[in-house]
């Protein structure tokens, strides 16, 4: 799928510069400079999700996914200093004027590239959260957002040739630019988040949702809970804390059925680094084991478990039973 967005970013790049000669437009250059940045993102994506695809080995063992948050990086990156280089030119030709012509063949070009870069852009981005691929998706959304902003220079250059205002080429190219730096930044952004494992609270509210709601009462309480992300892979990292009297291989039961969960439910691959607690007489009031033997203290109510709770190093407790 990605070497054939790569070969059509190509295609759609030859056009756009076409578009350029015909008509000279600093808002047309602006696009198609953009699009070399299409290119060698694309390129660097292919290879960032061949590389992610390869599986654990010794030097690697969480993965190769982190190069696909190296890859939107870059790509981030390059948007931005493409939209510098567009403001540069763009302000370099208002001053010293450029002369505009054939338009009309030139806004018929930029369109058909447009429609084409927001299909391709549909496809990858769905592609990509179905597959949990950043690098994936953020080429959808970069292909969408150069498809929102050809259709905004179509628009522009359909009012340069009613007005006659050839000024409005350069002002056009500069908001074009300044928007592209704007998605740049968000793609690195998110890119470093990633780099330095922040957590993605919807992906770890979800995956916190799915197992209180499938807990059995064995699973007495999860905290410390942490997600992070390894291209399409999640690594989970928490307590659970089981009956202090189960045995070790009744303990790796339990962790083991509660990872099997989570992946047959969410869709995702992942993989559980489980520290296991024994109860304690705190636990007892939330405990749902009704026939436990050694029991301290009367069950009280189901504690839900939220993401805002999990996250705390601290066992779920009845407020006013702790002791």
């Amino acid at each position: 799928m990605q070497a054939g967005v790569l070969l059509a970013g190509i295609l759609l790049m030859v056009v756009k510069f076409v578009a350029w000669r015909l008509t000279q437009s600093n808002a047309v250059l602006s696009d198609a400079l953009e699009s070399i940045v299409n290119v060698a993102a694309g390129g660097f994506a292919l290879y960032s999700l061949t590389l992610a695809a390869k599986p654990h080995d010794r030097e690697h063992p969480y993965g190769h996914g982190k190069v696909e948050f190296i890859s939107a990086a870059l790509e981030g990156s390059l948007v931005a200093l493409a939209g510098g280089l567009i403001i540069h030119r763009a302000i370099d030709a208002w001053l010293s004027g450029v002369a505009i012509q054939h338009l009309g063949a030139g806004t018929l070009l930029i369109a058909g590239t447009g429609a084409a870069n927001l299909a391709l852009g549909l496809v990858l981005r769905k592609r990509g959260r179905q597959a949990h691929s950043l690098t994936m998706e953020a080429s959808g959304v970069h292909l969408l957002s150069d498809a929102w902003s050809s259709a905004a220079l179509v628009l522009g250059l359909i009012v340069i040739q009613l007005t006659g205002l050839l000024w409005l080429d350069s002002l056009f190219a500069i908001g074009f630019a300044l928007l592209i730096i704007w998605q740049g930044i968000r793609m690195v952004r998110r890119s470093v988040g990633g780099i330095m494992d922040e957590t993605d609270m919807t992906v770890a509210d979800e995956l916190v949702r799915i197992i209180d709601a499938n807990r059995r009462p064995e699973w007495i309480d999860v905290h410390n809970f942490r997600v992070i992300k390894f291209g399409s892979t999640l690594h989970i990292d928490a307590h659970v804390t089981l009956p202090w009297y189960y045995t070790l291989e009744s303990s790796h039961a339990e962790i083991k059925d509660m990872e099997e969960l989570v992946n047959r439910t969410s869709g995702r691959e992942v993989e559980f680094f489980i520290h296991t607690d024994p109860c304690v007489p705190a636990s007892c009031p939330v405990c749902q084991i009704m026939d436990c033997p050694v029991r301290q203290a009367p069950f009280v109510k189901r504690v839900p478990w939220t993401l805002a709770t999990v996250l705390a190093n601290r066992k779920h407790v009845v407020p006013g039973t702790a002791t």
